[in-house]
C-alpha cells in the first residue's frame, strides 16, 4: 500500500533540519542580486489568526520564488509592541505589558515558526525593547536639532476613560468613538511635541522613483491637500491680526462676515459676555464632530455670532465675527472670509442668519442683485464688479492681479496651503518611547545628551488611569538633573506615537544589535526596500510617516535615497462570520492552531492563498480547507509515484504531460509575479488533476512523469514548503528544494500539438475534428470535409465556400 501524506511527521522534521542546517541565514554579502522583501510588522495583541496569516504567508511564498529565481532575499520579521492595548490590558488584568507583550510575542513566533516561514529570527526587531527605542530617543533629538520637532498647545481627540489622545485612524464611527473602548471622544487642548512633516509636504506628493498603488498615491495626495492662493491680514478691532488663506483672494471684496473655527484662539477675545454662552455650548457640541460630518456638503449650516467685529483689509469694512463647526483648525489657518455671493457653504449661511450678500463676480448674464440668487456663484467666468482697483477685470485674470496688488500694498501675500497637519507625537501613556526631553526652571527644556540614552521605562507603576501619563506618578523616575546646569529636574513624562517605531523599524533590521547608530551603514547597499506588502488602511498615516522619516534621513546624511519601498502591494482583509474584519477585539478571529494539527501548516497556508485574490480579500470558511487538503494529498500521490506495475505511456500521452508541465511553470511563474496565488494554485491542481488521470489509467512513470513530479515539488516550494522538501528528497533531488532555481519552461512547449476546431454548415455545428496546431489552410479543410458528421448534412448540397478562424472554427457554405 502507497505511504500516505502525513504533515503531523514531515512538517516538524523539516523544521527542525532547516534550523540546524541555517537554510534562511541572513547572509548579505553574495554575488546574487539583493531583494529586501517586507511585510508590515504585526502587533503582538495574542497570537495569530488568519488573517495574520492571510498577510504573511502569501509575501512568505512571493519571497522564497525570488529566492528560487536567484536573489539574495532578506525577508525579516519584528514586533510592534509597544501601544495602548497592552497598557489597557495591564489595568484590566493586572499585569504588566512588558509580560503580557513578551509572552505574547512568544507564542506568535513559534506560530510563525509552525507556518515554515522564511525568517531569520536572528534579525529579529521588537520595538518595546530598549534597544530598539533607544534610537527613536536619538532620532527625536537629531529632529529638535534641526527644528523638525516643537512643542506647541494643540486641540487633540482625547478619550476620556483611556486618558490619552488618540490618533485620527484610531477614533471610529459616526459617533467619534475609541476603537479600543468604545467611549466617545472629545477634543482636548494640550501642550504636545509635533514633527514638522509638513515642511516635506511637496516632497511627499512625488511618487515619480517608486511603484506603488494608485488609490495610495491618490489618498496621499489628497490627505496632503496642497492649494495655491493668498493669505491675507485681517485684524479685531483690537488690533488682533487674524490671517486668512484663500484659494479666491479675488473675491475679497464680497467677503461681508468672518467665519472662525470654534477652536481658533481669537474665539474667547472676540466673544463679548452676551455671546459667551452660546459660544461655549456651541464649541462644546463641535468638538464632539468628526472632521469629515463638520465638511459634509449636505450638512446643515450652523453657527454662533461672536459678538466680536474684525476688519476687511481691502475696503476697512467692518464685518461681524461667527464661529461654525464647518470651518477647521487643520486646514489653512482656521479662519475663512466668508463670500456668501460666491461659496455655496457662506451662501446658505447667511441666508439662514441674514447676513449680507454682495456679488463680486458678475457671470454672463447675470444680475448684480442678491436678492434674486437662488445659489452662489463659484464660476470663475465674466467680471469682476463692486471690487475697487480690479473692478472691471475679467473673473479669469482677476487672482493673478488681486494677489499682486495684495502684496503691493502690504495687505497680503502669495501662499501655499496645505491640509495636511504635523505630525503630533506626544500621548499621555506609559508604554510607549519616552521623550528625552527634561525640564529646568533655570534653563528650560533641554535635551538628554545622547550618551545617556536610552531612557528606560520603569517597570513600577501604576497603570490606573487619572488624567495624566502613568509615569507622572512614579515617585523617583521623573526626577532628573538638568544636562546644562546639573541642577534638579523633569523628565517629559509623555511618550512617542507608535507610529515613530514603525517609520524606521526597516532600517534596523539589517543589524538590530548595531550600537553606534540605527542601523550599521555597511549594510546600506541593501536599502531600500525592493518589495513591501501590507495594508492599504496604512495608506496616510504609517505608509505616509515612513516615507517622511525617509527624507529626513536623507537630509542628515544617513541615507542617499528619497523613498523607503520602491514597491508596495496591497493586501485586502480576511472577513470574519460577521462579515467585519478578523480581530481578537472583535471576537470573530479563528484559532489556527487546530486547524495546524488537523491539516498540516502547508494546507492552511495554500487554503489562504487559495480563497481568492490577495488585494481583494474575503471571507472565512473553514469548509473550503477540505478541498485544499485533496489537492495537497493528490499532488503528494502523484509524486511519490514511481510507476511500478503500470504500463508506459505512449509518446502522444507523455509529450501531452511534458506540454503541461512547461505551461504549468510559465502559469505559476506569471502569477507569482503579479502576486496572483489563487490562480497559481489553481494552475498547479490543473497538473495535478492530469497526472491523476494517467495514474488511474495505469500510465504513471517514465520520464515525462518523473519531470513533472521534480516540477510540481519545485513549484510547491513557495506555497507548501514541507511537503516540498519532503517530495524533492524522495525524488531524489539534493538538499534543499528551496536552495534551487526555479524550474525553466521551453517557450516552443507552450504552443499546443493539437487543436480542435468546431465545424459549421450553413451556420449550423455539426462536427468537432481535431487537426495538427501547425496545419495550414488547406489541411484544416480536406479534416473537415471528411468527417461523415459533416458531409451527412450537406443533403446533396454543392460546396460552395470554406471559411477558417485558425485554430477555432471552419464554416462550410452549401447551397
Amino acid at each position: 500500500m502507497a505511504e500516505k501524506y502525513n504533515p503531523a511527521e514531515i512538517e516538524p522534521r523539516w523544521r527542525s533540519r532547516w534550523e540546524v542546517s541555517g537554510i534562511y541565514r541572513f547572509q548579505p554579502e553574495s554575488d546574487r542580486p539583493k531583494h529586501y522583501a517586507l511585510t508590515m510588522l504585526p502587533y503582538p495583541s495574542g497570537y495569530l489568526h488568519p488573517g495574520h496569516i492571510w498577510a504573511f504567508g502569501p509575501s512568505d511564498a512571493r519571497a522564497r520564488y525570488m529566492r528560487m529565481r536567484g536573489y539574495n532575499v532578506f525577508f525579516p520579521m519584528g514586533f510592534d509592541a509597544f501601544g495602548l492595548p497592552a497598557e489597557n490590558a495591564a489595568i484590566k488584568f493586572k499585569t504588566h505589558p512588558k509580560t503580557s507583550t513578551y509572552q505574547n510575542i512568544e507564542r506568535i513566533r513559534q506560530q510563525f515558526k509552525m507556518l515554515g516561514m522564511m525568517i531569520d529570527w536572528s534579525h529579529e526587531v521588537v520595538t518595546c525593547d530598549p534597544e530598539f527605542y533607544r534610537w527613536n530617543q536619538w532620532f527625536f533629538l537629531q529632529f529638535y536639532k534641526h527644528g523638525l520637532a516643537y512643542k506647541q498647545f494643540a486641540p487633540v481627540d482625547w478619550c476620556p476613560k483611556d486618558n490619552t489622545t488618540l490618533a485620527r485612524e484610531q477614533v471610529k464611527g459616526d459617533d467619534r468613538h475609541c476603537e479600543r473602548c468604545g467611549t466617545p471622544v472629545i477634543k482636548k487642548n494640550l501642550d504636545q511635541w509635533l514633527f514638522r512633516i509638513t515642511k516635506y509636504a511637496d516632497e511627499l506628493l512625488d511618487f515619480s522613483s517608486v511603484e506603488w498603488p494608485e488609490r495610495i498615491k491618490i489618498m496621499q495626495r489628497n490627505w496632503i491637500g496642497r492649494s495655491e492662493g493668498a493669505e491675507v491680514h485681517f485684524h479685531t478691532e483690537k488690533g488682533t491680526e487674524i490671517p486668512v488663506f484663500t484659494t479666491r483672494p479675488d473675491t475679497l471684496w464680497g467677503a461681508t462676515f468672518m467665519v472662525l473655527a470654534p477652536e481658533h484662539p481669537i474665539v474667547d477675545e472676540s466673544t463679548t459676555p452676551d455671546q459667551k454662552e452660546a459660544v461655549e455650548r456651541y464649541k462644546v457640541e463641535a468638538s464632539r464632530q468628526s472632521e469629515i460630518e463638520r465638511q459634509a456638503v449636505d450638512k446643515e449650516k450652523t453657527g454662533v455670532f461672536t459678538g466680536g467685529y474684525a476688519i476687511n483689509p481691502v475696503n476697512d469694512e467692518r464685518i461681524p465675527i461667527w464661529i461654525a463647526d464647518y470651518v477647521l483648525m487643520g486646514y489653512g489657518t482656521g479662519a475663512i472670509m466668508a463670500v456668501p455671493a460666491h461659496d455655496q457653504r457662506d451662501f446658505e449661511f447667511a441666508r439662514k442668519y441674514s447676513l449680507p450678500i454682495t456679488v463680486v463676480v458678475q457671470g454672463p448674464g447675470m444680475s448684480t442683485d442678491s436678492a434674486a440668487m437662488t445659489e452662489a456663484y463659484a464660476a470663475d467666468q465674466g467680471v469682476m464688479v463692486n471690487s475697487g482697483p480690479i473692478t472691471g477685470t475679467p473673473a479669469r485674470e482677476s487672482v493673478k492681479r488681486t494677489i499682486a496688488w495684495l502684496e503691493q500694498t502690504g495687505r497680503g501675500e502669495r501662499a501655499v496651503n496645505y491640509r495636511l497637519h504635523d505630525w503630533l507625537i506626544s500621548r499621555q501613556r506609559y508604554w510607549g518611547t519616552p521623550i528625552p526631553i527634561v525640564y529646568c526652571a533655570n534653563c528650560g527644556p533641554q535635551p538628554v545628551p545622547e550618551d545617556q540614552l536610552p531612557i528606560e521605562l520603569p517597570e513600577d507603576v501604576d497603570f490606573m488611569p487619572t488624567g495624566e501619563s502613568p509615569l507622572k506618578l512614579h515617585p523617583t523616575w521623573r526626577h532628573t538633573t538638568c544636562p546644562k546646569c546639573d541642577g534638579p529636574a523633569e523628565r517629559d513624562t509623555d511618550t512617542m506615537d507608535t507610529f515613530v517605531d514603525s517609520s524606521w523599524y526597516q532600517y534596523r533590521y539589517l543589524s538590530p544589535h548595531y550600537d553606534r547608530g540605527p542601523f550599521d551603514p555597511a549594510l546600506a547597499f541593501w536599502l531600500p526596500v525592493d518589495q513591501y506588502t501590507g495594508g492599504a488602511e496604512h495608506a496616510v498615516m504609517h505608509l505616509l510617516y515612513t516615507r517622511f522619516w525617509t527624507k529626513v534621513m536623507r537630509d542628515l546624511g544617513l541615507v542617499s535615497f528619497d523613498e523607503p519601498m520602491l514597491r508596495l502591494f496591497n493586501q485586502g482583509i480576511i472577513l470574519g462570520d460577521d462579515n467585519e474584519k478578523m480581530s481578537k477585539s472583535r471576537g470573530n478571529f479563528v484559532d489556527p492552531d487546530p486547524l495546524i494539527e488537523r491539516y498540516g501548516a502547508d494546507t492552511l497556508r495554500c487554503f489562504l492563498m487559495f480563497i481568492g485574490p490577495w488585494e481583494q480579500g474575503g471571507p472565512w470558511n473553514s469548509r473550503g480547507i477540505d478541498g485544499v487538503a485533496r489537492f495537497l494529498n493528490r499532488a503528494w500521490a502523484v509524486a511519490t509515484d514511481t510507476g511500478e506495475g503500470s504500463r508506459a505511456p505512449d509518446a502522444a500521452a507523455e509529450s501531452a504531460l511534458r506540454r503541461m508541465t512547461h505551461r504549468t511553470i510559465k502559469r505559476v511563474g506569471d502569477d507569482l509575479e503579479r502576486f496572483s496565488f489563487n490562480t497559481a494554485i489553481s494552475a498547479m491542481m490543473e497538473l495535478v488533476n492530469e497526472m491523476m488521470r494517467m495514474r488511474e489509467a495505469g500510465t504513471s512513470g517514465g520520464a515525462a512523469w518523473h519531470g513533472a513530479s521534480c516540477a510540481l515539488a519545485l513549484l510547491l516550494a513557495p506555497f507548501a514548503p514541507h511537503l516540498a522538501e519532503e517530495l524533492w528528497a524522495r525524488l531524489g533531488g539534493p538538499y534543499s528544494v528551496h536552495q534551487q532555481p526555479w524550474p525553466g519552461y521551453d517557450p516552443a512547449m507552450l504552443e499546443e500539438a493539437e487543436v480542435e476546431m468546431v465545424v459549421q454548415v450553413n451556420g449550423k455545428i455539426r462536427d468537432h475534428v481535431v487537426v495538427a496546431a501547425d496545419a495550414d489552410e488547406e489541411a484544416v479543410k480536406d479534416r473537415a470535409l471528411k468527417s461523415e458528421r459533416v458531409r451527412a448534412s450537406f443533403d446533396g448540397k454543392t460546396v460552395q465556400k470554406v471559411v477558417i478562424v485558425p485554430g477555432k472554427l471552419v464554416n462550410i457554405v452549401v447551397r
